[in-house]
C-alpha cells in the first residue's frame, strides 16, 4: 500500500458494514478482526489525523471491489486484503489499544458467534499489529 490516499475516497461507514457483511464468512476471522480493529481505532482520541488518512486507506481498499488478488479466488482470495489491513494496523499501533481490541472482538463474536471465534488466530494479528511476531 504505497499511496493510502488511492483507496482513501473510497471509504464510507456504510460502505465498510456492508462489504464486512457480505465476505465475513469467506474472508475469514483474521481480515475482519483486522478491519474491525482499524475501524474502531477510528473511534479512539489516540489516532491523529496521519494515522487516521492510513486507516481510510486500508479500509477503503478493503471495500474497493477491485483488489491485486480477486476475492472471489478460493483460499488466498483475501490474502492481499490481510496484508494492506495488517500493514497499516501496524503502522498505526499506538492508536490500537486494549479497549479497541475488544471492541473488534466483542463485533466478531457478532458476526461469526461465539463458538467459532478462535483466540489464537485473534493472538495472531495482536502480536502482528503491536509488532511482536516472535
Amino acid at each position: 500500500m504505497n499511496d493510502e490516499s488511492k483507496y482513501e475516497k473510497h471509504y464510507s461507514d456504510e460502505g465498510f458494514w456492508k462489504k464486512l457483511k457480505k465476505v465475513a464468512i469467506g474472508a475469514g476471522l483474521k481480515v475482519v478482526y483486522s478491519g474491525l480493529t482499524l475501524y474502531y481505532a477510528l473511534e479512539s482520541p489516540k489516532t491523529d489525523a496521519k494515522a487516521k488518512a492510513i486507516i481510510y486507506g486500508a479500509l477503503g481498499y478493503l471495500i474497493f471491489p477491485i483488489d491485486a488478488i480477486p476475492d472471489a479466488i478460493p483460499v488466498i482470495g483475501y490474502a492481499d486484503d490481510l496484508g494492506v489491513l495488517l500493514f497499516a494496523a501496524g503502522r498505526v499501533a499506538m492508536s490500537i489499544d486494549g479497549v479497541v481490541k475488544q471492541k473488534a472482538k466483542d463485533k466478531l463474536v457478532d458476526f461469526f458467534g461465539e463458538s467459532a471465534i478462535n483466540q489464537n488466530e485473534i493472538d495472531e494479528v495482536n502480536k502482528q499489529i503491536d509488532g511482536d511476531e516472535t
